[in-house]
């Protein structure tokens, strides 16, 4: 099975830097038949590494949820507010949990009192460097909601808490359509139960 170091590459620059950095490859790797492939041109947008988190009131039994404006689902004509699980990007050495309890806090003012790794992903691998992973926070969930996010990075972002069945159907009648919420969403549904038993 080839692996990274059939690969190699000629060229690497810097497309855009601006929100997102684009970077185009130019390489060649190691084909299955034993062969080279051609010099390939691949662009390739370059994210650090991602921490979600769904945060969940085990008590209550309740999620948090956020609703943010997103360009990319404006662009590809879908509604551009979305109903998403909290998520930030890492920052210079920050370790996963720590982004998961920061972002939590930043967006929708609650503090984490235990995290349960849920996956670790890439979702869109044949155009991103992104690796997302995603937690379940322990939360307290009362008073959640309103409007949060941090200022000088124009987040606008509202907040709300539903009981987990009510969230779970929203899976089943489609109103749930990014990856990362669908992902903790799903996990949560199926181990829900023993979540509880462990948290409360």
């Amino acid at each position: 099975m080839p692996d990274n170091t059939d690969v190699d590459i000629e060229q690497r620059e810097v497309c855009h830097q601006g929100f997102l950095r684009l970077e185009r490859l130019t390489l060649t790797h190691g084909r299955f038949d034993g062969g080279r492939t051609p010099i390939l041109k691949r662009e390739v947008l370059v994210r650090g590494p991602a921490v979600a988190v769904l945060p969940y009131d085990p008590v209550r039994d309740e999620v948090v949820l956020i609703e943010q404006f997103r360009a990319g689902a404006l662009v590809a004509g879908e509604p551009a507010w979305m109903i998403e699980i909290v998520a930030g990007i890492a920052q210079d050495g920050e370790d996963a949990a720590e982004v998961a309890r920061r972002e939590t806090l930043e967006e929708t003012g609650l503090a984490v009192a235990a995290l349960e790794p849920v996956a670790r992903f890439m979702p869109s691998p044949g155009g991103s460097s992104e690796v997302v992973r995603v937690y379940v926070g322990r939360v307290d969930a009362e008073g959640a909601g309103g409007v949060h996010g941090v200022d000088d990075e124009h987040e606008d972002i509202r907040v709300f808490r539903l009981p987990a069945a009510e969230a779970f159907a929203m899976l089943d009648d489609g109103r749930i359509d990014t990856a990362i919420t669908l992902i903790g969403l799903h996990w949560l549904a199926r181990h829900r139960e023993g979540l509880r038993r462990r948290w409360s």
